[in-house]
């Protein structure tokens, strides 16, 4: 049974932004190596080899992030360590991206990036939150949380800060 099915979402659309933004890339360097396009006067066998290069390498690492929220919609746990720092950097990526898209595009590109940001924070809040165990019985086995009434309240938790010290005028 799927619980939460954003990290499915997530994982299907990163899998495809990474098929998209490596294709778009290969396609641009395809793109400037046949009109033998130079830009102040780079190389234009340069430029439409690093376009392909980097848009393979940007597809990757989305497919890389794509493969971290797979995992934790199979395992249905929170990702950790790394998969978390790639989940982030994913959505500062996309922040940037939709900043971007914003100034540069017109406003669907731009909902766009918000989207997949939105479901990027979505998955990590989601599995964000700690499950707590659930609340233990008493012994003596009443549901009432047993003792006796006229038992005192349990003492305030301490401040998390002391107090301030007085000061001498």
């Amino acid at each position: 049974m799927v619980r939460r099915p954003v990290a499915w979402i997530v994982a299907v659309v990163l899998f495809a932004e990474a098929l998209g933004i490596a294709a778009l890339n290969w396609f641009m360097g395809v793109v400037v190596d046949r009109q033998n396009m130079s830009l102040a006067g780079m190389d234009p066998d340069v430029m439409s080899t690093s376009s392909k290069i980097g848009g393979i390498l940007f597809g990757l690492y989305f497919a890389l992030c794509a493969l971290v929220a797979l995992l934790v919609a199979l395992r249905d746990r929170a990702p950790a360590g790394l998969g978390r720092v790639l989940l982030i950097s994913a959505a500062v990526v996309h922040g940037l991206l939709g900043a971007f898209a914003w100034g540069l595009l017109r406003w669907p590109q731009f909902l766009f990036m918000v989207v997949v940001l939105a479901l990027i924070v979505l998955l990590l809040m989601t599995y964000d939150a700690q499950e707590r165990p659930a609340a233990r019985q008493p012994r003596d086995g009443k549901g009432d949380g047993g003792g006796d009434p006229a038992s005192p309240a349990p003492a305030p938790p301490a401040p998390v800060t002391p107090p301030t010290a007085p000061t001498t005028p």
